[in-house]
């Protein structure tokens, strides 16, 4: 109990000893009137059990805080006079500091049982003590400023009176309340404003309207930034209904751009965790835009933080890592939400480097999202919007950043290596390169090597190369840093017999840069991976195996290169050879190994070769290479005496003779063709002539300041080869088949050689070089185009040899092929006949010591070819035994040489080659036999297409005067076969892309565009002369071929026929398919500069006003719009052309103008991609007027009637490309759906009972006629479930669509599906008609694929069912007709026994079995006055006849009768019923 006189005395004393209270005193004096309020107050506490201590300590407070707390509720709340006494008691109790200190405090540390927070449980005073409380709060702002942080929580008044409105049982008024705090908190000092934001939700409690509190923080944090992380600590523990927190999660949004770098990681972690269904793209989107996460800090706070010790990357950037990949750990809807933003990114600049992070941070947390992570990643480099300037940002200068990441970077960079695109394994060999740079620590960079390791290891041969071409570049750039580490990589050196010629380039360039660099390192380890490599490259070289020795010379030149290069300067000790010693030393090594061996030698000659064409050597290999080469003319070559040669007996019986001497009677020398083929010891010397020139030409080249003029002789000398009689009837059976396989080989070699004589001379033609006079350079002009002649003649005539005596032609280069494969592991020493044909007899004429010295060589061969028989075939085997191996353009060009021609000349076989009749080649067509083997050929390099850029100017009477096109047709298959290779490759069985040489696979697409941009003009040129020939027919100028071919020394074949119709048109097709892929390269269509010249290269002289007059807004001359509409109307123009000489032609013709649109449907997706849309508006009208104008040329070629002249051959063979000109029809017409609608329901089954190609075509199609109706019929059906499938997914996204639809849309999904099924119902239907199996088995594997994507629609049919039931049970009735028809042909084919169908008819029956319930759900789901029967049907043929069968045999009448067509009224059940 507290008495009154001791509570004054304890007054007293207070006052008294005021003054060394550590709290300031007011100076007034109590009012008596405040003491009695005072002393009422300590009465009635006093009264419920509470004792106020006369020593400074706390109030006791009773033992029953429930009984004290209800003892002051019953008496104050009755009497409201005592309430004011009570309060104003209180009020003036604590305007003592130290009385207010002793209410605020407990009696036990740590706990909350002040009197103050008793007064506080009680109702009627709560709200009334609060304000007292907030009021009495500003006294305490400015207590000790300067230690305000030092202060412990007792001695803190402020947090003293926060602390006792934390977790209240009760608020009385919270709105009151709030309000109340709110108005003080906006006054509070920065760290007391921290202290309540952050206790909020305690102090607050779980009220359900917070909306001013909100409000209130909103407002403070647009004042001050630094309180966010309270702010968002309340945020995330206040009650909010869904609207607040909407608001709330928009605050923090909008904190992302101004926050501080030290407080992003708690904002992300809200943001992320704070995230539902209906924001979480919102917040994702903001958090991408706006996150700036490189370039976050100041160059100032970082210099700040590193005097302190510590790294902003460490309390920034890494806690921002942290907390991204913490909430996504814990989030998966924020995984699958980023993946859906990023995928759905189609611009580059739209990517930003934070994507790359989160795509990392995602691809941590584990396997459930690394797949789609990983394919992602993937796509967006492909796309490019990942590149590397983007990864160089993530990586370089962040090495602490990346550290914790540098498991997650390194296994996306092992994915995307192992990946077939070009561009993906691009990326990942710069990831790696990237990481291997900026870890320098040992673990780090073994960890690098050992994950490219696993990738040599593991047998892709892509994915080999790019770890190869890692390697190298890293061995390049850091070959010290290599050496140490050089044991993790030798193991590759023990497993090179499965790698190809590029990858073991790529290997020995690993190692020679690391044997280079180890020559001037101190330490054990470069003596021992120098060592290491030199003894695996002898051993190689040395070795009796053809495969091991190509690998060892290959590695001993690449050795040489980098030993040889003058540019590289090496210090050596004195008793150290000389890089150069070493070099020449290497050389002869190799040479010695590889001199009796052809193949090896020639091999070693091209790498020589390229060598020297890409390194300067030093002047000590220079002279010993010079002094090699010099022996080329005592082998090779003979002196001619009075123009004839010095030796005129025969060879092995046949006659020889001079070819081709373009220099006269002045020529001093000839080469020696037909001896050394006739010669058992020196015929393989002709394998290995074709190197040994070009690594002497190369020499001359590089001695002689890019001149050829010491060895000029060679490109006009004459070449001794059979005679010309051999090529006569009589001639040709005269001969026996040794002689006859010398004959072949003969031009075999002779061609190889005039095609080394082109990559040689055109050097001098094709460049700029002062020291060649301007009348010399067009003297090598006028030769050069004489040997294309030559060339031209001579592998006609070796086409027509193979054909009549087939022959596996000897390998005279090393083509693109593994070196342990059959091709190059087999050997061809071309001493032996019997080796390389082997079911050709032996010719008896070979000494016995021959065969002794090459027994085993022999032996191995028969192993070898053993081993073939006993080897399962191929499919290149099979297409090289029937001489089939040729790609679609082959067989197209072979058509072509026959235009207007078969007739008159007839066709060459083989029965042909044995019999009387005259032998008829001719120049034009395309060597079908020869290609096959085209591989084996030495390459024309791409110097030699600067031959198309020459030509006679003459006036003359007809358009080619010196009938140069077959010239340059041969060019233009050349350049034809290189795109081929830079094209996509679906044509790998293509002899083309066997014939593509090592040395051009090294060139990227990029460098031959630029080299071919100088073509185009003249790819032109000839385009327009074979146009303007093919007009003139072959009526005129027949001569101009035979003077021309005689003027170059041909020889006089009376049966080598020319036809200027056929060239012409073989030009044409050339030229069309070259522009066609030039202009599809994806390297093209990046290339502005390649892609405007190459249209400019195909433009009209005026585009017509029909063409351009559509466009809005008109596009402007130079454009490249502009310049795309031009290529199509010449190429237009060219169409109608071409429509009156050749089908082939046309459709070629009408191919081409389909690549012009793709190719700008391309641009203009790129470009948009880009962002650049300034345009793009011009160039979509462009894109719809060609989409037209190409529909209607694609209907002008399909209703062209063509006679049997222009078709080649009539109909036969042409299926495919009648099917490409329908698809285009279809695709590129006004109204795809209505343009089927008419072809399958009318127009087709017009044609159903014809057979034979009727003159009057009623039906307006002459191309649809009995030979063509299946190709119709198929491309009909597939169209047709193009349309389905895609308004399909139209439906199916309706349904999904929450919006509503309106009645018109859903009208007319419904009647395009009534056109597709009249359209299937047509084209089964006219198996009434046609009795192929083929038709049969189409409309079966067909139908049940449309009733396939059909069943997709049920939910949709059955939404809107109740507003358009009569529409879809007609539609519902019409596909029944089908069903049944469908049904017939199943039960006919079983019976038969046509497996053509019946494999086709398991899944068509589940189909309809879906179909057949799938509708009775819906009409008993739906009343309507249609009910639904469903039973069995009879068996009836497709005539409509009942079958007796073992279902119905017996019991007929209990069926119900049904129509055929299936007619069912609404007062008739629907069947759609299945077959038992």
């Amino acid at each position: 109990m507290v008495f009154l006189h001791q509570q004054k005395s304890s007054l007293k004393r207070d006052s008294s000893s005021s003054s060394k209270s550590t709290f300031p005193v007011p100076p007034s004096k109590i009012p008596k009137s405040v003491d009695s309020e005072i002393e009422k107050m300590v009465s009635i506490l006093a009264d419920a059990g509470c004792t106020l201590m006369y020593h400074s300590g706390p109030p006791c407070l009773p033992s029953d805080p429930n009984k004290f707390r209800r003892h002051l509720t019953n008496l104050l709340s009755h009497d409201s006079s005592l309430r004011s006494h009570f309060l104003a008691g209180f009020s003036s109790y604590v305007q003592s500091p130290k009385n207010f200190n002793r209410v605020l405090s407990s009696l036990s540390p740590g706990r909350s049982d002040s009197l103050v927070r008793q007064l506080l449980l009680v109702p009627c005073i709560q709200l009334d003590l609060m304000h007292i409380l907030l009021e009495k709060l500003p006294e305490y702002f400015d207590v000790n400023p300067e230690t305000q942080t030092s202060l412990s929580f007792e001695k803190d008044v402020g947090r003293l009176i926060i602390s006792q409105f934390r977790w209240l049982d009760f608020l009385v008024d919270p709105k009151s309340f709030t309000e109340k705090l709110m108005e003080v908190l906006c006054i509070c000092p920065s760290h007391l404003k921290k202290e309540i934001i952050g206790s909020l939700p305690e102090i607050i409690g779980d009220q359900s309207n917070n909306k001013s509190v909100i409000d209130s923080l909103q407002q403070m944090l647009s004042e001050d930034s630094a309180i966010i992380v309270p702010v968002l600590d309340s945020f995330s523990n206040l009650n909010l209904d869904d609207e607040l927190q909407e608001q709330v999660v928009t605050i923090a949004l909008s904190c992302i751009r101004t926050i501080d770098a030290e407080h992003m990681p708690y904002l992300l972690r809200f943001l992320l965790l704070s995230a539902t269904q209906s924001n979480v793209r919102r917040i994702i989107s903001h958090v991408r835009q706006h996150l700036k996460f490189v370039g976050v800090s100041n160059s100032c706070a970082s210099q700040q933080n590193k005097v302190k010790g510590k790294s902003l990357v460490d309390n920034s950037e890494a806690s921002i890592l942290d907390a991204l990949r913490s909430s996504l750990r814990f989030k998966n809807m924020l995984c699958q939400e980023i993946l859906k933003e990023i995928d759905g990114l189609k611009k580059p600049q739209d990517h930003k480097v934070i994507d790359i992070w989160l795509l990392v941070l995602m691809y941590m947390n584990g396997d459930p999202l690394r797949k789609s992570v990983s394919k992602i990643f993937k796509k967006k480099v492909i796309e490019d919007c990942i590149h590397n300037v983007m990864l160089d940002q993530c990586i370089h200068g962040n090495k602490e950043l990346v550290q914790d990441h540098f498991p997650s970077f390194l296994s996306l960079s092992e994915y995307l290596l192992a990946c077939k695109e070009q561009k993906a394994r691009e990326f990942g060999i710069h990831v790696y390169t990237c990481l291997f740079e900026e870890f320098t620590d040992t673990y780090s960079r073994q960890e690098v090597l050992g994950a490219l390791i696993t990738h040599v290891g593991s047998g892709v041969s892509f994915e080999v190369s790019s770890a190869l071409e890692t390697m190298a570049l890293l061995a390049s750039e850091y070959a010290r840093e290599l050496i140490p580490l050089s044991s993790h990589i030798n193991g590759i050196l023990d497993y090179l017999e499965g790698y190809s010629a590029q990858n073991l380039h790529k290997v020995y360039e690993v190692f020679s840069s690391l044997a280079l660099s180890a020559r001037t390192s101190a330490p054990c380890y470069g003596t021992s991976i120098a060592n290491e490599l030199l003894m695996v490259v002898r051993k190689q070289v040395s070795h009796s195996e053809l495969k091991y020795k190509k690998m060892g010379l290959i590695g001993a030149l690449k050795i040489v290169s980098y030993l040889g290069d003058a540019s590289i300067v090496t210090s050596t000790s004195p008793s150290q050879k000389t890089n150069a010693e070493e070099a020449v030393e290497l050389l002869k090594t190799s040479l010695n190994c590889c001199k009796q061996l052809y193949l090896p030698l020639t091999l070693f000659y091209d790498e020589l070769t390229a060598i020297l064409n890409s390194r300067t050597l030093q002047p000590e290999i220079i002279e010993w290479i010079v002094k090699h080469v010099g022996e080329f003319e005592s082998i090779y070559l003979s002196d001619l005496e009075g123009g004839q040669p010095s030796n005129k007996d025969s060879f092995c019986g046949i006659e020889g003779e001079l070819w081709m001497n373009l220099d006269g009677d002045i020529s001093p020398i000839c080469l020696n063709i037909l001896p050394l083929a006739s010669s058992s010891s020196q015929s393989a010397s002709l394998q290995v002539l074709h190197a040994n020139f070009l690594l002497l030409s190369t020499v001359e080249r590089l001695t002689n300041q890019g001149s050829l003029g010491g060895i000029d002789a060679l490109l006009g000398c004459p070449l001794h080869l059979p005679s010309s009689k051999c090529f006569s009837v009589a001639g040709w059976q005269s001969l026996t088949e040794k002689q006859k396989q010398i004959v072949t080989l003969s031009l075999y070699h002779a061609a190889n050689w005039i095609r080394e004589l082109l990559n040689a001379f055109c050097t001098q033609v094709a460049g700029r070089l002062e020291c060649i006079s301007q009348t010399t350079k067009q003297e090598i002009i006028a030769k050069l185009l004489k040997r294309v002649r030559n060339l031209v003649v001579l592998e006609s005539l070796l086409n027509y040899a193979i054909k009549c005596c087939p022959q596996s032609l000897p390998d005279v280069h090393l083509h693109v092929e593994k070196c342990g494969s059959s091709l190059l592991s087999k050997p061809n020493s071309m001493g032996h006949m019997e080796k390389k044909n082997e079911h050709i007899k032996t010719y008896d004429s070979a000494s016995q010591d021959k065969k002794r010295r090459h027994k085993k060589i022999s032996k191995a061969s028969t192993i070898s070819d053993t081993n073939c028989k006993l080897r399962q075939p191929t499919i290149l085997d099979v297409l090289r035994k029937s001489g089939n191996l040729t790609s679609q353009g082959v067989l197209t060009e072979d058509a072509l040489s026959t235009v207007s021609n078969s007739s008159k000349f007839g066709s060459v076989d083989e029965t042909s080659c044995g019999s009387n009749e005259p032998i008829i080649v001719e120049v034009s067509a395309l060597a079908k036999v020869l290609e096959t083997q085209r591989f084996k050929f030495r390459p024309l390099l791409f110097p030699c297409l600067s031959i198309l850029t020459f030509s006679k100017n003459q006036d003359s009477c007809c358009s080619d005067p010196a009938a140069e096109l077959p010239l340059y047709l041969y060019l233009l298959r050349d350049l034809h076969y290189k795109l081929d290779y830079f094209s996509p490759p679906s044509k790998l069985l293509s002899p083309r892309f066997f014939s593509i040489p090592a040395g051009f696979t090294r060139m990227t697409v990029e460098k031959f565009l630029s080299e071919v941009k100088s073509v185009l003009p003249y790819l032109r040129k000839h385009f327009d002369s074979a146009v303007t020939l093919l007009k003139e027919g072959d009526e005129t100028c027949e001569d101009h071929w035979k003077v021309q071919s005689a003027i170059t020394g041909n020889p006089d074949i009376p049966n080598l026929m020319f036809s200027k119709s056929s060239v012409s048109s073989l030009v044409i097709k050339e030229v069309l398919n070259c522009f066609s892929k030039m202009l599809n390269l994806p390297e093209a269509q990046k290339d502005k500069s390649v892609l405007s010249d190459l249209l400019q290269s195909f433009q009209p002289i005026e585009i017509p006003a029909s063409v351009i007059s559509d466009i809005q807004p008109i596009p402007l001359p130079g454009t490249i719009d502009y310049l795309y509409l031009g290529a199509f109307s010449f190429l237009e123009g060219v169409l109608n052309i071409a429509c009156s000489f050749s089908f082939m032609l046309a459709s070629e013709s009408l191919l081409t103008l389909e690549s012009i649109v793709i190719s700008l449907q391309k641009f203009l997706d790129k470009l948009e991609g880009n962002g650049k849309s300034t345009h793009s508006k011009s160039i979509e009208g462009s894109l719809h007027v060609l989409h037209k104008r190409l529909g209607t040329s694609a209907q002008n070629l399909l209703q062209c009637k063509w006679d049997n002249e222009s078709l080649e051959n009539g109909w036969k063979n042409k299926g495919d490309i009648v099917q490409k000109i329908l698809w285009i029809y279809l695709e590129h017409s006004k109204s795809t759906c209505d343009l089927l609608h008419e072809l399958a329901c009318s127009i087709l089954p017009q044609v159903t009972l014809h057979r034979t190609i009727i003159e009057d075509n009623h039906h307006g199609f002459p191309t649809l006629c009995p030979a063509t109706l299946f190709v119709w019929y198929r491309v009909l059906h597939e169209v047709n479930l193009s349309i389905l499938n895609k308004l399909m997914k139209e439906v199916v996204h309706l349904e999904r669509c929450k919006t509503a639809v309106r009645p018109e849309t859903i009208q007319s999904h419904l009647m395009k599906m009534h056109k597709c099924v009249n359209v299937v119902v047509s084209l089964v239907s006219m198996c009434r008609n046609h009795e192929k199996v083929t038709v049969h088995g189409m409309a079966v594997k067909y139908g049940g694929k449309f009733v396939d994507f059909f069943l997709k629609s049920f939910d949709f049919l059955q939404a809107h069912f109740q507003t358009h039931n009569e529409t879809i049970i007609q539609l519902l009735k019409e596909l029944q007709k089908a069903t049944r028809t469908i049904q017939i042909l199943c039960s006919e084919a079983k019976g038969l026994k046509q497996t053509v169908i019946t494999s086709k008819i398991p899944a068509t029956k589940r189909s309809m079995e879906r179909f057949l319930f799938r509708v009775k759900a819906l009409l008993h789901t739906k009343s309507s006055g249609c009910t639904f029967w469903m039973g069995n049907l009879k068996h009836k043929d497709l005539m409509g006849q009942v079958v007796s069968s073992q279902a119905y045999v017996d019991d007929l009448s209990n069926n119900v009768e049904e129509d055929l067509e299936g007619a069912v009224h609404e007062d008739q059940p629907i069947s759609p019923a299945s077959e038992h």
